[in-house]
């Protein structure tokens, strides 16, 4: 089995690149390896960011719209999917909390989740029906929470929180920016003073730890609220922090200590978390895959960065979980506040098989927009399909660690 060496050259092809060279893909391949990919320092961010344009732009947006309106499969199975959840329905009343508590004494933060799920489903049915009680109950669930947010702490687990509903809430409001009724600079100021202060500081210090102690999905969350929070803001500075920490960064969510071992000759990679088990494997999938999503969005591809090194992985994490053997490398890392050493020696069957509303991002991405053979991706989407969102998946934290609903946005 053959690896990376620890300082592969990576030659990426940006999404504007493909867009705006004439001729197409070979095209594109020839001109876009700039000398920044090469050197693997971030592009810059945008000078203009594109709205909305985080995990729905215009274009899966509109798409989406005109499939619905015309009955078509899978967008119309999506569409009876969003609908069909309780999160989803316009009547929805919010319950604002001035504190979130996840992990530790008092924790409430259930009600947080449920409330950005259930703003996100109607801003979506809003964006594709034009349901005007739906937009209405988008609005009406961000400003209140805009309103009463003033903190978010816990034990370790704040940073969790911090993260994952961070991105979440971000969505939600970018699809609500335009939207006459919402506070978009009273949102904007919640994300900047309660949200970002807590991703800053677990993505410098990980709270006190040796820095490979927090598995790959805690700086992946912080990530991902990073760089919504940046779109959302239009803040360039925040959104080159998060590309160049995916890129380049010491902790378990860059790119290369997420994916620590690849199988050229396999098209596999192995994933940071294999060797724990594969609940918390599979929402990595769904972390990244958002993350490159958002990036995509405002015109870099980092779905294809390292030379497909997330896809790799994607393919390796579904063979597994669809009942399929995997070459598994001895993982070794620090912990604790001393590095104490820990080593996973096999890969884990621990919840093999878990569904999550995760792999239609994946598939539609790699095997429709980019025309590449995902076997193992295409299969997993296929049994998850159509997707649905928060409060399909149980009622606990792990049902809302995505979004969700790829079949009807991605669907190609």
């Amino acid at each position: 089995m053959s690896r990376t060496s620890p300082h592969p050259q990576h030659v990426e092809v940006s999404r504007r690149g493909l867009l705006k060279t004439a001729g197409g893909l070979t095209a594109a391949l020839a001109v876009g390896a700039s000398a920044t990919a090469l050197t693997g320092t971030a592009e810059a961010a945008p000078a203009t960011f594109t709205h909305p344009g985080m995990l729905h732009a215009y274009g899966e947006l509109n798409r989406a719209k005109v499939r619905v309106a015309a009955g078509n499969d899978p967008w119309l199975s999506g569409w009876n999917r969003l609908t069909a959840n309780s999160h989803s329905a316009s009547t929805w009343t919010p319950r604002p909390q001035a504190t979130i508590i996840r992990g530790g004494t008092g924790e409430n933060y259930g009600i947080l989740y449920n409330d950005i799920h259930a703003a996100y489903q109607n801003a979506l049915r809003w964006k594709i029906a034009g349901t005007t009680a739906n937009g209405d109950a988008a609005v009406r669930i961000l400003n209140a929470w805009s309103s009463t947010l003033t903190t978010v702490t816990g034990n370790a687990d704040r940073f969790l929180a911090a993260g994952i509903y961070g991105y979440q809430f971000a969505n939600a409001a970018e699809l609500m920016r335009d939207h006459s009724g919402f506070d978009l600079n009273r949102f904007k100021t919640m994300m900047l003073n309660v949200f970002y202060p807590l991703n800053n500081q677990f993505l410098n210090n990980h709270n006190d730890a040796c820095i490979t102690n927090y598995w790959a999905n805690w700086d992946l969350c912080t990530m991902n609220s990073i760089l919504a929070i940046g779109i959302l803001c239009d803040d360039g500075a925040k959104y080159d922090q998060a590309v160049n920490y995916f890129k380049n960064g010491a902790g378990n969510g860059a790119i290369r200590n997420a994916v620590p071992f690849v199988y050229e000759d396999q098209g596999l990679a192995q994933w940071q978390e294999s060797g724990r088990d594969q609940g918390h494997t599979v929402m990595g999938m769904g972390m990244m895959g958002a993350f490159c999503e958002m990036a995509w969005s405002q015109g870099e591809d980092l779905y294809g960065y390292d030379n497909n090194r997330f896809m790799k992985a994607a393919q390796y994490v579904a063979k597994y979980n669809l009942g399929e053997d995997v070459p598994f490398t001895t993982y070794r890392w620090g912990s604790g506040q001393n590095c104490a050493q820990q080593t996973h020696t096999v890969i884990s069957s621990a919840s093999r098989g878990q569904l999550r509303p995760v792999w239609d991002t994946l598939h539609y991405h790699y095997a429709r927009r980019r025309g590449l053979s995902v076997p193992y991706i295409t299969r997993m989407a296929e049994s998850v399909r159509p997707e649905g969102g928060g409060g399909d998946y149980g009622p606990n934290s792990g049902g809302f660690d995505q979004l969700g609903f790829g079949t009807l946005m991605y669907a190609k």
